[in-house]
């Protein structure tokens, strides 16, 4: 009995580290949940996107690989939570500078892009949080060509 109650609270204390490493105004799970959102919006969850989307946050956000899954499973979470965008882009309004928006708006082209085609679904998540935060048409555009740019010198 006594190693199961110490199971229950390594438990509790392993899901109160995630809990700590990522509070609820965090602005990377805000990050996080739009990017997972993306992956799903056009109905096709492939190899190329969950593997974007793992490069993506641990490498914008120097994160291990525990505290990459453990994002992404709380963003998981949020996204299946969530009834809109807003809740995510006031998020990272508030958080975030002019450029920090932007870089959000880099970061889901990256993903778009990562399987070498632009859903409409996709572009239109894209438009449309760009809209949320700020961003506008013309740095939207910049932003995909420059990771199109990038994309096709690798």
């Amino acid at each position: 009995m006594f190693d199961s109650l110490m199971q229950f609270f390594k438990g509790l204390s392993a899901e109160g580290d995630d809990a700590t490493l990522f509070s609820d105004g965090d602005y990377r799970i805000a990050a996080a949940a739009l990017l997972v959102h993306l992956v799903s919006v056009d109905g096709v969850v492939d190899d190329a996107e969950q593997k974007a989307l793992r490069i993506i946050l641990k490498s914008r956000y120097e994160l291990s690989d525990d505290e990459t899954d453990a994002l992404i499973d709380i963003a998981r979470e949020r996204d299946n939570e969530a009834v809109d965008l807003y809740n995510f882009t006031s998020v990272l309004k508030r958080n975030l500078d002019e450029d920090g928006r932007a870089q959000i708006i880099e970061m889901m082209w990256e993903l778009v892009l990562a399987d070498g085609y632009i859903h409409e679904f996709e572009d239109n998540l894209v438009w449309r949080v760009a809209e949320l935060l700020g961003v506008s048409r013309r740095d939207r555009i910049r932003l995909r060509k420059s990771v199109q740019a990038l994309q096709v010198d690798q």
